[in-house]
Protein backbone atom coordinates (compact mmCIF):
# COMPACT_ATOMS: atom_id res chain seq x y z
CA UNK A 1 0.00 0.00 0.00
CA UNK A 2 0.95 3.19 -0.82
CA UNK A 3 0.31 6.66 0.97
CA UNK A 4 1.14 10.00 -0.12
CA UNK A 5 2.73 11.99 2.32
CA UNK A 6 1.67 15.14 1.53
CA UNK A 7 -1.51 14.88 -0.25
CA UNK A 8 -3.55 12.56 2.15
CA UNK A 9 -4.41 14.07 5.14
CA UNK A 10 -3.56 12.01 8.22
CA UNK A 11 -7.01 11.21 9.87
CA UNK A 12 -8.27 9.81 5.92
CA UNK A 13 -5.03 7.26 5.81
CA UNK A 14 -5.16 3.72 7.10
CA UNK A 15 -6.43 3.60 10.83
CA UNK A 16 -4.26 0.51 11.31
CA UNK A 17 -1.16 2.16 9.49
CA UNK A 18 -1.09 4.96 11.61
CA UNK A 19 -2.31 3.04 15.24
CA UNK A 20 0.76 0.91 13.98
CA UNK A 21 3.54 4.15 13.47
CA UNK A 22 3.35 2.70 9.88
CA UNK A 23 3.81 5.82 8.18
CA UNK A 24 7.46 6.10 6.65
CA UNK A 25 8.66 9.53 5.36
CA UNK A 26 10.92 10.35 2.54
CA UNK A 27 12.44 13.40 3.76
CA UNK A 28 13.33 13.95 0.00
CA UNK A 29 10.57 13.49 -1.90
CA UNK A 30 7.04 13.71 -2.02
CA UNK A 31 5.34 10.37 -1.49
CA UNK A 32 6.77 7.48 1.00
CA UNK A 33 5.70 3.80 0.91
CA UNK A 34 4.33 2.60 3.89
CA UNK A 35 5.67 -0.09 5.81
CA UNK A 36 4.43 -3.94 6.34
CA UNK A 37 4.03 -4.09 9.85
CA UNK A 38 7.38 -4.43 11.80
CA UNK A 39 8.54 -8.23 13.42
CA UNK A 40 9.10 -6.33 17.08
CA UNK A 41 6.37 -7.79 19.43
CA UNK A 42 3.83 -5.05 18.44
CA UNK A 43 0.68 -5.72 17.57
CA UNK A 44 -1.08 -2.62 16.79
CA UNK A 45 -2.89 -4.16 13.28
CA UNK A 46 -6.05 -5.12 13.81
CA UNK A 47 -7.60 -2.28 11.86
CA UNK A 48 -8.58 0.22 15.16
CA UNK A 49 -10.64 3.67 14.57
CA UNK A 50 -7.65 6.29 15.24
CA UNK A 51 -10.25 9.29 15.25
CA UNK A 52 -14.30 8.71 16.92
CA UNK A 53 -16.60 10.59 19.14
CA UNK A 54 -14.48 9.47 21.99
CA UNK A 55 -11.50 10.45 21.42
CA UNK A 56 -9.06 11.67 24.34
CA UNK A 57 -6.10 13.54 22.32
CA UNK A 58 -5.32 16.45 20.03
CA UNK A 59 -2.78 14.19 17.84
CA UNK A 60 -3.85 10.39 16.91
CA UNK A 61 -5.57 8.40 19.67
CA UNK A 62 -3.65 4.91 19.84
CA UNK A 63 -6.20 2.76 21.80
CA UNK A 64 -3.74 0.14 22.00
CA UNK A 65 -0.93 1.65 23.22
CA UNK A 66 2.51 1.43 22.49
CA UNK A 67 4.53 0.46 25.37
CA UNK A 68 7.84 2.09 26.47
CA UNK A 69 10.95 0.19 24.22
CA UNK A 70 13.56 -1.05 25.59
CA UNK A 71 16.76 -0.21 23.88
CA UNK A 72 20.37 1.11 24.75
CA UNK A 73 22.32 3.69 22.00
CA UNK A 74 25.25 6.56 22.89
CA UNK A 75 24.19 9.80 24.03
CA UNK A 76 25.54 13.17 22.56
CA UNK A 77 28.42 12.85 25.50
CA UNK A 78 29.32 9.53 24.28
CA UNK A 79 27.76 8.14 27.32
CA UNK A 80 26.00 4.54 27.02
CA UNK A 81 22.00 5.61 27.72
CA UNK A 82 19.50 3.17 28.30
CA UNK A 83 15.93 4.78 27.57
CA UNK A 84 13.91 2.50 29.46
CA UNK A 85 15.71 2.75 32.48
CA UNK A 86 16.39 7.00 31.41
CA UNK A 87 12.78 7.40 30.54
CA UNK A 88 11.10 5.10 32.94
CA UNK A 89 7.89 6.85 35.15
CA UNK A 90 8.53 10.29 33.03
CA UNK A 91 7.08 11.68 29.98
CA UNK A 92 8.64 11.27 27.14
CA UNK A 93 8.79 12.17 23.48
CA UNK A 94 10.53 9.57 21.23
CA UNK A 95 11.17 10.26 17.14
CA UNK A 96 13.25 8.74 14.51
CA UNK A 97 14.70 10.90 11.53
CA UNK A 98 18.44 12.16 10.61
CA UNK A 99 20.27 15.82 11.23
CA UNK A 100 20.11 16.21 7.66
CA UNK A 101 17.12 15.84 6.56
CA UNK A 102 15.33 19.32 4.68
CA UNK A 103 11.58 19.22 6.13
CA UNK A 104 9.99 16.29 8.51
CA UNK A 105 12.83 16.27 10.91
CA UNK A 106 13.33 19.96 11.53
CA UNK A 107 9.83 20.89 11.10
CA UNK A 108 8.59 18.15 13.75
CA UNK A 109 11.99 19.49 16.20
CA UNK A 110 10.83 22.88 15.84
CA UNK A 111 7.00 21.94 16.36
CA UNK A 112 8.41 20.16 19.70
CA UNK A 113 10.56 23.09 21.01
CA UNK A 114 7.46 25.30 20.26
CA UNK A 115 5.17 23.24 22.07
CA UNK A 116 7.25 23.03 25.31
CA UNK A 117 7.74 26.41 25.11
CA UNK A 118 3.98 27.14 25.67
CA UNK A 119 4.08 25.46 28.93
CA UNK A 120 4.51 25.90 32.17
CA UNK A 121 8.05 25.38 32.61
CA UNK A 122 6.91 23.07 35.73
CA UNK A 123 5.32 21.18 33.37
CA UNK A 124 7.82 21.19 30.77
CA UNK A 125 10.88 19.79 33.05
CA UNK A 126 8.88 17.02 33.19
CA UNK A 127 9.11 16.31 29.14
CA UNK A 128 12.14 14.29 27.79
CA UNK A 129 12.76 14.86 24.30
CA UNK A 130 14.37 12.05 22.84
CA UNK A 131 15.71 11.87 19.13
CA UNK A 132 17.25 8.96 17.82
CA UNK A 133 18.87 9.29 14.60
CA UNK A 134 18.63 6.85 11.22
CA UNK A 135 21.61 7.89 9.93
CA UNK A 136 24.37 6.99 12.09
CA UNK A 137 27.13 7.24 9.58
CA UNK A 138 26.72 10.65 9.52
CA UNK A 139 25.44 11.86 12.61
CA UNK A 140 27.96 10.95 15.46
CA UNK A 141 27.28 12.54 18.73
CA UNK A 142 28.89 16.05 18.27
CA UNK A 143 26.55 16.76 15.28
CA UNK A 144 23.42 15.28 16.86
CA UNK A 145 24.44 18.11 19.55
CA UNK A 146 24.75 20.64 17.47
CA UNK A 147 21.33 19.65 15.43
CA UNK A 148 19.29 19.91 18.54
CA UNK A 149 21.11 23.15 20.15
CA UNK A 150 18.95 24.60 17.46
CA UNK A 151 15.47 23.14 19.18
CA UNK A 152 15.90 23.34 23.03
CA UNK A 153 18.10 26.50 23.87
CA UNK A 154 14.98 28.10 25.59
CA UNK A 155 13.52 24.83 27.57
CA UNK A 156 14.28 24.13 30.64
CA UNK A 157 15.26 20.10 29.37
CA UNK A 158 18.05 19.79 26.43
CA UNK A 159 17.16 17.09 24.16
CA UNK A 160 18.69 13.77 24.07
CA UNK A 161 20.08 13.10 21.12
CA UNK A 162 21.14 9.05 20.25
CA UNK A 163 23.14 6.88 17.82
CA UNK A 164 25.33 4.20 17.93
CA UNK A 165 25.78 1.56 15.13
CA UNK A 166 22.96 0.96 12.70
CA UNK A 167 22.32 -2.47 14.47
CA UNK A 168 21.60 -1.24 17.54
CA UNK A 169 19.76 1.75 15.31
CA UNK A 170 17.76 -0.96 13.78
CA UNK A 171 16.95 -2.92 17.00
CA UNK A 172 15.76 0.46 18.60
CA UNK A 173 13.19 1.01 15.53
CA UNK A 174 11.66 -2.52 16.18
CA UNK A 175 11.53 -2.23 20.10
CA UNK A 176 9.79 1.17 19.42
CA UNK A 177 7.48 -0.62 17.34
CA UNK A 178 8.17 1.71 14.52
CA UNK A 179 9.25 -0.08 10.65
CA UNK A 180 13.09 -0.09 9.99
CA UNK A 181 13.88 3.04 7.75
CA UNK A 182 14.93 2.54 4.40
CA UNK A 183 17.50 4.29 1.82
CA UNK A 184 20.46 5.10 4.92
CA UNK A 185 18.06 6.34 6.68
CA UNK A 186 16.16 9.07 4.44
CA UNK A 187 13.12 7.06 4.70
CA UNK A 188 11.99 6.77 8.21
CA UNK A 189 8.64 6.80 10.53
CA UNK A 190 7.24 10.09 10.73
CA UNK A 191 5.29 9.45 14.25
CA UNK A 192 6.53 11.30 17.21
CA UNK A 193 5.26 9.09 20.25
CA UNK A 194 4.19 10.66 23.40
CA UNK A 195 5.00 8.00 26.38
CA UNK A 196 3.31 8.69 30.40
CA UNK A 197 4.45 7.70 32.94
CA UNK A 198 2.63 4.51 32.87
CA UNK A 199 5.24 3.87 30.40
CA UNK A 200 2.72 3.68 27.46
CA UNK A 201 1.88 5.81 24.67
CA UNK A 202 -1.78 6.28 23.61
CA UNK A 203 -1.17 9.52 21.57
CA UNK A 204 1.30 9.99 18.75
CA UNK A 205 1.51 13.36 16.37
CA UNK A 206 2.38 13.65 11.96
CA UNK A 207 2.98 16.52 10.05
CA UNK A 208 -0.85 16.95 10.71
CA UNK A 209 -0.57 18.14 14.45
CA UNK A 210 0.45 21.51 15.69
CA UNK A 211 2.90 22.63 18.53
CA UNK A 212 -0.60 23.49 19.82
CA UNK A 213 -1.74 19.65 19.52
CA UNK A 214 1.73 18.52 21.52
CA UNK A 215 1.55 20.76 24.04
CA UNK A 216 -2.35 20.41 24.80
CA UNK A 217 -1.52 16.20 24.99
CA UNK A 218 1.73 17.10 26.96
CA UNK A 219 0.07 18.73 29.56
CA UNK A 220 -2.99 15.71 29.44
CA UNK A 221 -0.58 13.07 29.68
CA UNK A 222 1.73 15.40 33.03
CA UNK A 223 -1.49 16.03 34.42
Amino acid sequence: MTAPLRSVPARRLSAALLAAGLLLGACSSADADAAAPSSSGHDHSGGVTVEGPDDRFAGIDLPDPFQRPSFTLTDTSGAEYDFADRTAGRPTLLFFGYTSCPDICPTTMLDVGLALGRLDPGVAEQVQMVFVTTDPATDTPDVLRGYLDRFDADLPVPFVGLTGDQGAIDRAQLAAGVPLAEEQGRLHSTLLLLYGADDEAQVAFDGGNTPADIAADVAAIVG
